[in-house]
């Protein structure tokens, strides 16, 4: 491992954006076969498989909400250095995958029905994990840590370990989840569901990194690089459907018997400072998992894995070793 990376593989913030294009974005690019994969109702998900040296396991990992796979190419590079292959995609209304004809532009997240996205990772599993060499692994941020505990509560064994990265159980809306959901299924009874919520704006600029939900500036600043001048890239707001099936997803993941379903190892990380999720309910649901432990990350933001190399570099091997198995 050359100085640029960490011992296990992670980006030094000194020259992110350098190595990043220079060194693992051409590293990646020789080890990944894309391909599209038919997900529910056959909406196409464009999906990525990574290819270790001498694979000892499967990593499936999940993006979140306005979020793709691309995002989360540092830590794809670190897990193959880790002897990981790694299968990526780019969820529903996400990146390059299917966009419903009800999103009226291509910033908007727009989804009928949060089981759709529960469908797709199950057909991601069925069809193109099943190939991949076990321990199957989970690692999911955000909206994908929502869909993930959904997936594992139908499928409780399928993966021996899940990492939850700030995930959704409950989105912190600002204002009375009973408000958001009159409104929004309001919207939704005038024919309005597809369309934008009102506190949201389409993407015309770049975020600044002090809005942002990261701590470190170099790995903020080289996707939101990428992200301006790609279209596909620049989702940052919901649908009031969207909005509405998001607040209704913690009555399902929290509902009685749910998460004592799950059989794997589950180890849930909290962010400190995080405002996008909520923390309770994440604690409910990972002290309701027989083999769940719950780990808070002092000084990180909701986007821990953009985190400074001072926070990034100790949750980091944190997960690593819990996904070893130690």
């Amino acid at each position: 491992m050359c100085e640029a990376f960490s011992p296990e593989g992670l980006v030094l913030s000194a020259a992110y954006a350098d190595t990043m294009d220079h060194l693992v974005l051409p590293y990646l690019k020789a080890r990944q076969k894309d391909s599209t994969v038919s997900g529910a109702d056959q909406k196409p998900l464009f999906c990525s498989q990574y290819t270790a040296d001498q694979p000892k396991g499967t990593v499936l990992v999940i993006h979140g909400f306005t979020e793709t796979a691309l995002k989360f190419s540092e830590l794809i590079y670190s897990l193959l250095q880790n002897g990981y292959n790694v299968v990526a995609y780019d969820q529903r209304g996400h990146g390059r995958s299917w966009r419903s004809e009800k999103a009226k532009d291509i910033s908007l997240v727009h989804v009928d029905h949060f089981s759709d996205y529960v469908r797709d990772m199950e057909i991601i599993v069925e069809t193109v994990i099943a190939k991949m060499p076990k321990p199957w692994l989970l690692l999911s941020h955000s909206m994908g840590g929502a869909v993930s505990g959904l997936y594992l509560e139908k499928h409780p064994d399928t993966f021996s370990r899940a990492a939850f990265c700030s995930p959704m159980i409950q989105a912190n809306t600002g204002i009375s989840t009973i408000v958001v959901k009159l409104l929004c299924h309001g919207a939704k009874l005038i024919g309005k569901g597809g369309s934008r919520v009102f506190i949201s704006k389409p993407y015309t600029q770049k975020e600044t990194f002090e809005e942002s939900v990261a701590t470190g500036r170099e790995r903020f600043e080289w996707y939101e690089n990428i992200r301006f001048i790609t279209k596909e890239y620049q989702t940052n707001g919901p649908s009031y459907a969207w909005t509405l099936e998001s607040v209704r997803v913690t009555a399902k993941l929290l509902a009685p018997g749910a998460p004592e379903r799950i059989a794997c190892s589950v180890r849930l990380y909290t962010a400190e400072l995080d405002n996008t999720v909520m923390p309770d309910p994440q604690k409910q649901f990972i002290s309701r998992i027989k083999n769940g432990s719950h780990v808070i990350v002092k000084g990180a933001k909701h986007e821990i894995y953009r985190s400074s190399d001072d926070v990034l570099f100790p949750w980091w091997h944190d997960v690593l070793t819990f996904l070893k198995g130690n």
